[in-house]
């Protein structure tokens, strides 16, 4: 594969292998969908072009320290995920934009539902992705998520990946 040769399909299908890693807890493989200088975001509620330098983000995630949040998910001891909870991810209205280019933009709705100790928990939003070729595979540059919700209920934390 190589530049011009991405389809649209080609990124659709591969937004979706994303979502099912992450609904299987394969969250090492999800880490290893990133570029070496990729980064991973989640602003705070309401403030999506909030600066990391004076806001607090929920993730703010270099390549390393994505790769450390998806060993530390999938350690006994972080005890508000083990056991791991059930999500289903869905991915929608998905919109690519340069195709032609090194970088490949994709913006999309997501909704990712949770349930973990008989509560379910509804996660929706927009994700914004910037995707490059690496090794002549698809890789994430950039992602960041923008919740769009008025505030995180019951108990105010995400404690899974996006």
């Amino acid at each position: 594969m190589t530049v011009t040769t991405v389809t649209r399909q080609d990124v659709v299908d591969f937004l979706y292998t994303e979502a099912k890693i992450l609904d299987e807890w394969r969250l090492k493989e999800w880490a290893d969908l990133f570029t070496d200088d990729g980064t991973y975001l989640i602003p705070p509620i309401g403030e999506p072009d909030a600066d990391p330098l004076t806001s607090l983000f929920y993730a703010h995630d270099n390549r390393s320290r994505l790769q450390e949040r998806a060993e530390r998910l999938l350690k006994k001891e972080a005890h508000v995920e083990f056991p791991h909870s059930t999500t289903l991810r869905n991915y929608h209205n998905i919109i690519v934009n340069n195709l032609e280019s090194d970088v490949i933009s994709v913006e999309l709705n997501f909704t990712a539902h949770r349930t973990k100790r008989e509560v379910m928990d509804t996660f929706i939003g927009k994700a914004y992705y910037d995707l490059v070729l690496q090794n002549n595979e698809l890789a994430i540059q950039h992602k960041k998520v923008i919740l769009q919700l008025d505030s995180l209920r019951p108990h105010g934390k995400i404690s899974l990946i996006l």
